[in-house]
């Protein structure tokens, strides 16, 4: 008997139900990348960590850049309450993503946390979006992008 079989499988019933409930909390870059590539997305992705600079330098196209410490209620209004926010971080090194996806769920908003984050974004080979030459590093958050109030669950970069 090998360590893969000392446990037995659970039965197939719980294993579809435990990985149909990770699908509900998780996406990945590859479905992400595939959802903004074929139109407008029906999710806002949420770039929940870092300066206004260091997003500028570098998010995935299409993100909106709202640090998990700045999700309030209030800011949540500039999207209709049955919006889903796709959140990411930095890296494997990050809980930032984690904060923001409790930070929503607390919220009554509707949220994934999107698997590999900016790490898992370059692994797949696929391209960033910001000014990757810029090496300043303000810590400003004044210049966050929001939606416009004519727009809903798209994006709102």
């Amino acid at each position: 008997m090998s360590p893969v079989t000392a446990i037995p499988a659970c039965p197939p019933a719980i294993a579809r139900a435990h990985f149909r409930r990770r699908l509900e909390l998780e996406t990945d870059c590859a479905d992400v990348a595939a959802a903004l590539g074929a139109g407008p997305p029906d999710f806002v992705l949420l770039h929940a960590v870092g300066s206004a600079a260091a997003f500028r330098r570098r998010h995935i196209p299409g993100a909106v850049h709202l640090p998990h410490h700045l999700i309030t209620a209030e800011r949540l209004a500039a999207w209709p309450a049955a919006t889903l926010f796709v959140v990411y971080c930095a890296g494997p090194h990050c809980n930032g993503a984690d904060r923001a996806a409790l930070r929503l769920a607390e919220l009554g908003r509707p949220v994934k946390l999107m698997l590999g984050v900016l790490t898992g974004w370059a692994d797949e080979g696929l391209a960033f979006a910001g000014d990757l030459d810029s090496t300043s590093d303000l810590d400003s958050t004044s210049d966050l992008a929001f939606p416009r109030e004519d727009q809903s669950g798209g994006d709102h970069s």
